[in-house]
């Protein structure tokens, strides 16, 4: 019908032309500063993306259809889903992505055994019980990013990276952050640090016998671990985390992303002010944010199919996660926004956390740092470019798909290959015409770097007489719902 049905052509091509229009108006403009054309191009896209003739039941011909075979009884169901999604957005639409009646963390999600060895009032640690009857000698400490839960990383057991750990012979912590509250506000990167992964180091210290670990940072939590190791090399521990792994993370923000849409100082400065009233930024205001990244996929294609075509959308544990979504600390969330994403003082060496001045250069430890090829929040060329910040080796890997597929990718299933080069060096383009593509999965990639040199020693159990197991994995924490 868009083809053959002169009123359906007519309609495609006039929103193709005016589409198209718009964003060479973008493209084209002069005279306009980088940042105002990336907001400009941003919220083009946006408007690109509402006004597709697809979303609207009189300009789509199989809409029409639908309506007129079911005599309206799909556009009944889709008022109802609509009705019940406003109301549990609290009056704010929030738009169902998954059927998520199938789905429990603890049960069926978040199911690798273990014990949570340690708790306070930003994070729960986690140590999985072992699967083998000998491990490598230094323990892996997971940093998960706030912005979403950790079990991204354990959904289920054939996707689950913390479950193959375990099964590979690592004594595997997690940080599972508490959902933060109006008692958090004031919680900064300095109390995430300090409360986060620099505790999980004194407590897998006392629970393992081991000064030192390897960690792994995703995407936020992947900062947070620069950060970290920053503040140790300048206190002059920076052997405490002997290797380091980032999965796509960003220490220089030059290149970050879709997301450096949503900053400017004024937006800054409102989002202030929203978050004073509560001493928050609700997890709906970020998952919103991150929907518009992907307006298409992740907003008005919903809209279609649950709203006009009546239909529930399909039950998928993956998005189930991305549903599940968190709040931030007013101090911490402007923080990032601004010494990251605004200012972009990691990279500079101006970022001060606990009274300390923090310098990539002197941060020795070796560095495996996985990128994703189509990732829009963390950009393989920003991984790139901050790779080159630190002062010790990095070994660049990227891997196929976007921010979380390219992540999760199973080493027993895998879906997308990855590519292995030179020394982070130069430019980006010039590093991705000379690397290697690799089939498969990057995990026993990564494990052969991680475990190098490292010993076997008998399997441990979690806890300690001092760090007595308070309840089992997942916890608690991860199980607060907004």
């Amino acid at each position: 019908d868009w083809e053959k049905n002169p009123y359906f052509h007519l309609i495609k091509h006039a929103y193709l032309l005016g589409s198209n229009w718009a964003q060479n108006l973008v493209d084209k403009a002069e005279g306009i500063d980088e940042a105002t054309k990336r907001r400009a191009a941003f919220y083009v896209k946006q408007l690109q993306a509402a006004f597709a003739p697809s979303n609207y039941l009189l300009t789509n011909p199989e809409l029409i259809k639908q309506t007129i075979e079911e005599k309206g009884a799909n556009l009944a169901r889709g008022m109802q889903m609509l009705a019940e999604d406003m109301e549990k957005g609290g009056g704010s639409l929030r738009i169902r992505q998954v059927d998520d009646r199938g789905f429990e963390v603890g049960k069926n999600m978040a199911v690798t055994p273990g014990k949570v060895v340690f708790r306070n009032e930003l994070m729960e640690l986690i140590q999985y019980a072992p699967a083998t009857e000998t491990v490598f000698k230094r323990p892996l400490l997971i940093v998960p990013p706030w912005i979403n839960k950790f079990y991204i990383l354990d959904l289920n057991p054939e996707k689950s990276f913390i479950k193959w750990c375990v099964d590979q012979g690592l004594t595997v912590f997690v940080v599972s952050w508490v959902n933060p509250d109006e008692r958090h506000r004031a919680c900064g990167f300095a109390e995430y640090m300090k409360l986060g992964p620099v505790a999980a180091l004194d407590v897998i210290e006392e629970i393992t016998g081991e000064k030192d670990v390897q960690a792994i940072g995703y995407c936020v939590g992947g900062t947070l671990l620069a950060v970290t190791l920053a503040w140790l090399a300048a206190k002059g521990m920076g052997a405490r985390i002997n290797r380091a792994t980032f999965f796509t993370t960003q220490v220089d923000f030059t290149y970050g992303g879709d997301l450096l849409a949503f900053v400017s100082e004024d937006s800054i400065k409102a989002l202030d002010e929203k978050m004073a009233e509560t001493g928050y930024l609700s997890g709906a205001s970020m998952a919103n944010a991150f929907n518009m990244l992907r307006p298409q996929d992740l907003i008005w294609s919903y809209v279609v199919n649950n709203y006009m075509k009546g239909k529930q959308p399909m039950p998928f544990d993956l998005l189930y996660w991305n549903g599940d979504s968190t709040r931030m600390p007013a101090a911490n969330h402007t923080f990032y926004l601004r010494n990251c994403y605004l200012e972009n003082n990691l990279s500079k060496g101006k970022m001060v956390v606990d009274g300390v001045k923090l310098t990539l250069k002197k941060v020795k430890t070796p560095i495996y740092n996985l990128a994703a090829k189509e990732d829009h929040i963390a950009p393989a060329k920003s991984a790139f470019v901050g790779s080159q910040f630190f002062g010790g080796p990095v070994k660049y890997v990227m891997a196929g798909s976007g921010h979380i597929a390219g992540v999760v990718n199973p080493a027993t299933k895998p879906k997308y290959q990855y590519w292995t080069g030179d020394e982070p060096k130069g430019a980006f383009e010039d590093w991705v015409k000379t690397a290697k593509e690799n089939p498969g999965s990057w995990w026993p990639d990564w494990l052969a770097w991680c475990t190098k040199g490292d010993k076997q020693v008998r399997a441990r159990k979690p806890g300690s007489r001092k760090h007595k197991p308070l309840c089992d994995a997942p916890g608690t924490y991860v199980k607060v719902r907004v």
